[in-house]
C-alpha cells in the first residue's frame, strides 16, 4: 500500500516553484493548521483509496468521519503519550491559536484540539517528519475506524 505522502514532495514542490525553505519557527500555529489539515486528510483519503476501489459518496462518509475535529480530538489523546516536549509545544500554539472560524457540527473544545492535532500534521511535513506523522496517523486511528468497511 502506497503512503499518499512522498518524502521528497515538499522539496520537489519548492524546487520547482523556486521557493526557499523557511524557518518553521516563523511560522503561526494556524498556518501550521491550515497546511496540517489538508496533510492529514491526503493520508486519510489514500489510506481509503488504497483499500479498494468504492464509489466516491461512501469514500468521503468514511474520510469525512476520520478527519472532523471530534475524531481528530480522539486521535490526538491516543498519540498524546508519545510527543516529544517539542511536538506538545507545537501543539499547544495550535490549540491555543485564536481562529476567527469554527468547525460546523462540533465543540469549542474539540475545535481546538483538532486545531492543535492540524498543527502538528503541519510541523511535520514542513519539517520532512513524514515517517513520524504516518506513524502517529496510525497510532491516532482505532482499528474499528482504520478498518471500516469502504465497500459498503
Amino acid at each position: 500500500m502506497g503512503t499518499g505522502i512522498n518524502p521528497e514532495m515538499k522539496d520537489r514542490i519548492c524546487e520547482v516553484f523556486s521557493l526557499t525553505e523557511q524557518d518553521i519557527k516563523t511560522y503561526s500555529p494556524l498556518t501550521l493548521a491550515y497546511i496540517g489539515d489538508a496533510v492529514y486528510e491526503m493520508i486519510i483519503r489514500t489510506v481509503l483509496v488504497e483499500r479498494g476501489n468504492a464509489p466516491v459518496n461512501v469514500l468521503h462518509k468514511h474520510a469525512s468521519r476520520l478527519v472532523k475535529a471530534e475524531a481528530q480530538k480522539n486521535a490526538y489523546y491516543r498519540i498524546k503519550e508519545l510527543l516529544t516536549e517539542e511536538e506538545l509545544s507545537v501543539f499547544r500554539r495550535g490549540r491555543n491559536a485564536k481562529s476567527y472560524t469554527s468547525a460546523k457540527n462540533a465543540t469549542i473544545g474539540d475545535y481546538r484540539v483538532a486545531t492543535g492535532f492540524e498543527a502538528l500534521f503541519g510541523y511535520w511535513y514542513l519539517t520532512g517528519q513524514t515517517e513520524r506523522m504516518l506513524l502517529m496517523a496510525k497510532t491516532g486511528i482505532t482499528e474499528e475506524e482504520h478498518l471500516c468497511d469502504t465497500k459498503n
